[in-house]
């Protein structure tokens, strides 16, 4: 895949970023994420990122079900690009993040207009700047289980599209759109490379259908 000219470079990734703390949603490098912002605080940080450098860092808080105000969130999250963004009639803004890099969440500062902003270092991740060429991964193994993962699920697909998929966006892509568990979700998001990244995934769906079927038994046996 040719670079993006509007991409940044690593040395230009910023130090503060604003973060949109998210349960259940992950972003990883250079997959799109769409989003439906429509409270006030997020609408603020959607038109701010919009008059600087389009940087939003999505993250996951600790706790999905916390009420708090500020919820504590996870160390890691991942920075979005806005590549695309539409307003609505009734208020909302319908942006796209592409995946730029991970972050560590170094402290946390002041907000600005109601939304959270971190401190973010970067150093650890600089292998996020260039796409992975895949090859490690055991793809059979994977689409196999994919298939019955997704007829449990009672999800539809495009299974031609899907085996013309690239490794890191085929991988990437699951990972993200999967219902699985928040902290299965930041399990993902933090594995090192590819290759473990698909080697959890994997794991994941097995287990996933593993339960669906156990869960069939026990309603038949009622």
């Amino acid at each position: 895949m040719s670079p993006n000219p509007f991409d940044p470079t690593f040395d230009r990734l910023p130090r503060t970023l604003p973060i949109f703390p998210l349960p259940g949603v992950m972003l990883l490098p250079r997959a799109r994420l769409p989003l439906n912002i429509f409270e006030p605080r997020y609408l603020a940080m959607v038109e701010d990122a919009l008059k600087g450098d389009r940087n939003i860092g999505m993250i996951q808080p600790l706790d999905p079900a916390s009420r708090a105000k500020v919820p504590p969130v996870y160390e890691t999250g991942c920075a979005g690009r806005i590549t695309s963004f539409q307003e609505t009639d009734d208020g909302r803004l319908l942006i796209t993040l592409t995946g730029v890099c991970r972050f560590h969440v170094l402290s946390e500062l002041e907000t600005i207009n109601g939304y959270r902003r971190v401190h973010a270092g970067w150093e650890r991740f600089a292998g996020d700047m260039v796409e992975e060429p895949g090859g490690g991964i055991d793809r059979d193994r994977m689409l196999a289980g994919l298939k019955s993962y997704f007829r449990t699920q009672g999800i539809s697909a495009n299974w031609e599209h899907i085996e013309g998929t690239p490794d890191e966006r085929l991988v990437n892509s699951l990972a993200m759109i999967c219902p699985f568990a928040a902290s299965e979700k930041q399990a993902l998001l933090e594995a090192p490379d590819l290759t473990e990244r698909a080697t959890l995934l994997i794991a994941l769906i097995e287990m996933a259908i593993l339960d669906a079927r156990d869960s069939d038994q026990a309603a038949q046996r009622h």
